[in-house]
């Protein structure tokens, strides 16, 4: 498994948090590679460079084979992922709201979806997966994903002080108060709660309880020495509680049984991105 993370062009920092490269050559490997993916509290872009993808959401009968571009909306239900041999994705993760911005849609209208890139864009999605197959260097295709966006700079719905806010609720890891980030969005809570379901797809409470959980199963599957009771503590849960049962929601199964899960493949996707 390899991969790189970029930090965007300048002109794209206030939008797009990180560019990632990612590759996992499983051609040694004769079974399936069904890898599990929680919801995370990021909206993405993917593209898909070599192999197709194919997912298949907890409660489906049947894994779908995806476009090579998706565009990724709010996820509050675990995906799993058959990766094919030969793995080759580039991501562009976005900040909170950053999606919004770009596509100028209610993120509530794509909440649990994805949609095919070139639904939203036409045929530059095209032109941009061509380019990212024939580029020679990770570097090269960092910068043709930020070609692809710096080109849609001047139709970008315009920075509030909602998404300053919405950013410092992620630094804190989703412990700041509904209060305090609403005042520091210039809104009163009623307003804030509204502008979250337009530009975040989420409520401001399921938002916070999305970024504690990703941060609690993004340090177990890094850190297996610790213990749920530790990674608890140190994500902001004071309730046990609450604790299992956002991990019943958002990853399908108890802590308990999450280490069996990945224990049962080779690769770390969420923290491959989400980090």
């Amino acid at each position: 498994m390899e991969r790189e993370i970029f930090k965007p062009h300048p002109a794209l920092q206030g939008l797009v948090n990180r560019i990632v490269i990612f590759r996992a050559d499983l051609r040694h490997i004769k079974a399936d590679v069904i890898c599990p993916f929680p919801p995370t509290p990021q909206n993405y872009i993917y593209f898909y460079i070599n192999d197709p993808i194919y997912t298949r959401k907890d409660g489906d009968s049947f894994f779908l084979k995806k476009p090579d571009s998706i565009t990724v909306g709010p996820q509050v239900t675990r995906v799993n992922l058959n990766l094919g041999k030969d793995h080759c994705m580039l991501g562009i993760i976005f900040h909170p709201g950053g999606l919004y911005r770009l596509l100028g849609m209610p993120m509530g209208k794509i909440c649990d979806e994805d949609i095919d890139t070139h639904a939203l864009f036409g045929s530059e999605i095209r032109i941009v997966n061509e380019k990212l197959k024939e580029a020679r260097s990770w570097l090269d295709m960092k910068n043709i994903a930020e070609a692809f966006l710096l080109q849609k700079l001047d139709r970008l719905k315009t920075a509030l002080p909602f998404d300053y806010a919405i950013r410092e609720l992620m630094e804190y890891n989703g412990n700041l108060s509904i209060e305090k980030t609403a005042s520091l969005s210039c809104l009163s809570i009623r307003q804030f709660e509204r502008k979250c379901i337009e530009r975040i797809g989420l409520s401001p409470k399921l938002f916070a309880r999305l970024i504690r959980f990703s941060n609690a199963y993004h340090l177990k599957e890094t850190h297996h020495d610790l213990s749920w009771t530790s990674i608890a503590h140190s994500c902001g849960y004071y309730d046990q509680m609450h604790f299992l049962k956002d991990f019943k929601e958002f990853a399908g199964v108890t802590p308990s049984l999450i280490q069996k899960d990945l224990e049962a493949t080779p690769l770390r996707l969420q923290g491959s991105v989400w980090q």
